[in-house]
């Protein structure tokens, strides 16, 4: 089998990984590269559609509810902007009183936005995040989705547009891929629209599983985030370089942010219980195989695993070559 991030042939270990979030547990043909170390799926099935049925997590229905009322509003700018668009000990400070999943990776990088900046998101569902910001003030924000139904326009001006990010537009200051990446099949191509797109000092935003990690290690075909089929690749730290200068980009910077989801997930796989199981943490507490001091344990491992650098995602930060 041929690595389609660096070409290699050669040394390839192949693996059987059940489907298992829904539990169905067909079984799907892995290999990793022994030359860049990327994890990919040997072929993306022609029926890959029933592994997204309806309520998949991140085709649900659009973020938008009745617009708030002027003072709900600047609360929410008076509570979130620091984090958005400031730095330094109020965004620490904020960060800690309002800890927001959501926004975490602005504060891991130490990034901050500003209203006049450009934001693409690809692969945004129904644009969640950039409905965020489109609140917070920033005017020109755009998500690109070949998954959605049909194109999406939302009262405060953001526009969810039904299609791939080489079909788009523009010059952007910030292009952004939330677990989005690992679904899609043309990584080059991809890229190298992203190349096309950013501004000259433009950036980047990478969030994936990645497979240079201890979960990968311990669990193997196991691991939560390999996710079969619906992820056709699994990075590395070096396939995850190869594929940025293919696209006449450079990794500058990357942070994980793993989740004690990558050990809880995992386990519950190990005992052969699908993630959407009655039995499954992510249903609730009350019939879960998890004792509270477990989770405890998986998030204590989580964090040490994070400062180690072995965690099981991490956002990767490019700019142009």
């Amino acid at each position: 089998m041929i690595c389609r991030i660096c070409g290699n042939g050669e040394g390839n270990r192949e693996y059987d990984v059940r489907e298992m979030m829904y539990g169905f547990r067909d079984l799907f043909r892995y290999f990793r590269c022994s030359g860049c170390g990327c994890l990919q799926i040997a072929e993306i099935p022609s029926d890959i559609a029933r592994y997204y049925p309806d309520g998949y997590y991140s085709l649900a229905s659009g973020p938008e509810k009745p617009s708030p009322g002027a003072w709900k509003k600047r609360w929410m700018r008076l509570r979130y902007g620091p984090v958005v668009f400031g730095d330094g000990s109020a965004r620490k400070l904020l960060n800690a009183l309002f800890p927001n999943k959501g926004l975490q990776f602005l504060h891991l990088l130490s990034l901050s936005l500003n209203r006049d900046m450009s934001i693409l998101e690809a692969g945004c569902g129904s644009g969640g995040l950039l409905y965020f910001f489109a609140e917070m003030g920033i005017r020109n924000v755009l998500g690109a989705d070949p998954f959605i139904g049909k194109d999406i326009e939302y009262r405060n001006g953001l526009k969810i547009l039904k299609k791939e990010i080489g079909e788009v537009g523009g010059a952007w200051d910030l292009v952004m891929f939330h677990h989005s990446l690992e679904h899609i099949p043309s990584q080059v191509e991809t890229m190298r629209a992203v190349s096309r797109l950013l501004k000259p000092d433009g950036r980047c935003l990478v969030r994936i599983p990645i497979c240079s990690s201890y979960a990968w290690e311990r669990y193997g075909v196991h691991w939560v985030q390999l996710d079969a089929p619906r992820h056709f690749y699994l990075h590395s730290f070096d396939s995850m370089k190869r594929l940025a200068a293919l696209a006449g980009l450079e990794v500058c910077r990357v942070v994980h942010d793993s989740t004690a989801f990558q050990l809880w997930g995992s386990e519950q796989y190990l005992r052969d219980i699908p993630l959407r199981d009655k039995r499954s943490y992510s249903c609730g507490r009350k019939n879960s195989v998890f004792s509270l001091r477990e989770m405890q344990a998986f998030k204590r491992r989580t964090k040490e695993l994070n400062r180690e650098g072995k965690g099981d995602q991490a956002i990767f930060c490019l700019k142009k070559a």
